[in-house]
């Protein structure tokens, strides 16, 4: 790990948004983000104001029964967000299925529920835990790894 782990309290979907922009607007093509939490933590939100931070229109849901979806900018400046939801995967050989290392080349690649299947993507990458709090607060712990991330600033 190459910085100290941070955590973000969000008090309310507005806050996981605005969040998630701020990190969508720093992406870049090769980026890699694994969101992990329980069901109900805000993944999918989170992932929706990612989008909203690279550019993307339209609805951003999550993929849980076709696995991956491409959002391309409405610009078609910038990188096309790749969203996943590893879920439903058993494991690495259904994550080589999904090709998701010739994405990086052109897209940022934000997956559900992929830890310890999708890290040996990328030499760097970020996760982000989100735990749901009893009072419904959300908070996310940064968890870089590699020098990519190290003065990333999300407020």
């Amino acid at each position: 790990m190459s910085s100290a782990l941070r955590t973000v309290e969000l008090p309310t979907e507005s806050d996981s948004l605005a969040f998630g922009r701020r990190l969508g607007a720093a992406l870049r093509a090769g980026d890699l983000v694994l969101l992990d939490g329980p069901l109900g933590a805000g993944k999918t939100v989170l992932a929706r104001g990612v989008a909203a931070g690279m550019g993307v229109t339209g609805s951003v849901t999550s993929p849980t029964f076709v696995i991956a979806r491409v959002h391309r900018p409405e610009s078609g400046d910038g990188p096309a967000l790749v969203h996943v939801d590893a879920y439903r995967l058993s494991g690495l050989d259904e994550i080589d299925d999904l090709d998701l290392d010739t994405d990086l080349t052109d897209a940022a690649v934000v997956v559900e529920w992929g830890e310890g299947m999708v890290e040996q993507l990328a030499d760097t990458y970020l996760v982000l835990r989100i735990r749901r709090r009893d009072d419904d607060v959300r908070e996310i712990t940064l968890e870089p790894h590699g020098d990519r991330w190290a003065d990333l600033d999300l407020g």
